[in-house]
């Protein structure tokens, strides 16, 4: 195993070709607002990298489809929350609170984790994989100290790859909150069909409405009808009636499997695949949003708890009470499968 440290001299806003073997390449740059950026190809497709901002992956494209919801996002933006830049392919929802805050919620929307300043990266070589890890210390004067390790795995000739994150906490006192959600913002593709190893009675359509939210009548009445009938959407060819999203939770998945699979058929011979397992990641997220502006079909957003923000993860049982010294993985799989 080869392993580079990542320093920000690395990065220009010309591209520069940092590591190329037989199986893969990883090349350097900066977006126009000073973000650095590293690309990493393989023989399938490529993933754009934040190294020193939350590891965000910014771009996946594989076999020449764009696995990415379409956003109004050009380039990644610094901001203090996620909606500042929202425009990634994925990003770390959590890490003491996650999802869209509440009435009784202080916290930023999906968390402080996802546009954290990360103090180191670090490229990793192996016979068939490479790996783009970072690092952050989180501390606070009387509050919180944790360190978090998110990292990205990418496999020879593969369309998938690995994202975990570790979380440690570092105080010697004090537990902390944890809430993870590993934001997967997939494409909506047209007449595209989600499937999984989850039975539709195990999901409940979403019926609080976030702030971000703006019910119209016409979506109100799809979405009541939607849930007198308890049926899950598992096809996307209803676009005209997603706007504003559309958003189911699950029960605790480990009363149904060990192993979540969830797939999304493109129609055109390839899948999208997501799979982890369901020990640490007991609550999955579906969201569907189509208008001019936004069109994404997150058909699985793996996570401890679902995105309503803190004080409803505590009233739910799953707000996790991370002691002093603790830490906590969390893996899942994702990416083209065919």
């Amino acid at each position: 195993m080869k392993r580079f440290n990542l320093s920000h001299a690395m990065f220009s806003d010309a591209k520069y070709l940092l590591y190329e073997d037989d199986n893969f390449k990883a090349e350097t740059y900066k977006f126009p607002d000073g973000i650095e950026a590293l690309k990493v190809s393989n023989s399938r497709g490529y993933l754009t990298l934040l190294p020193f901002y939350g590891l965000i992956i910014w771009d996946a494209v594989f076999d020449g489809i764009n696995l990415k919801e379409k956003d109004g996002f050009k380039q990644p933006h610094w901001g203090k929350q996620i909606a500042d830049t929202y425009g990634a392919f994925e990003f770390t929802s959590g890490l003491l609170a996650n999802g869209n805050p509440g009435p009784e919620d202080h916290h930023v929307q999906h968390g402080e984790a996802a546009t954290a300043r990360m103090d180191h990266a670090y490229l990793e070589i192996g016979d068939d994989t490479i790996t783009v890890q970072s690092d952050y210390e989180y501390i606070k004067g009387f509050g919180d100290h944790y360190i978090e390790k998110p990292s990205v795995t990418m496999h020879k000739d593969s369309g998938l790859f690995d994202i975990r994150q570790h979380v440690k906490n570092l105080s010697g006192c004090a537990p902390m909150t944890l809430q993870y959600m590993c934001h997967l913002c997939y494409a909506y593709v047209d007449d595209a069909v989600m499937t999984s190893n989850i039975p539709d009675e195990a999901f409940q359509l979403r019926t609080s409405v976030p702030d971000h939210v703006h019910p119209t009548p016409e979506w109100t009445k799809f979405t009541d009808e939607l849930e007198k009938s308890g049926k899950m959407i598992d096809k996307l060819d209803d676009a005209s009636h997603y706007d504003p999203e559309i958003v189911f939770f699950s029960k605790d998945l480990r009363k149904y499997t060990d192993k979540a699979e969830f797939r999304m058929d493109l129609g055109n011979g390839h899948n999208f695949l997501t799979t982890y397992e369901t020990e640490n990641l007991p609550i999955v997220t579906r969201w569907i949003l189509y208008n001019a502006d936004q069109q994404v079909a997150a058909y699985c957003l793996p996570g401890t708890c679902t995105p309503e923000g803190q004080a409803a993860a505590k009233k739910a049982g799953t707000l996790i009470m991370l002691q002093p010294g603790e830490e906590k993985d969390f893996h899942v799989v994702t990416g083209l499968e065919k």
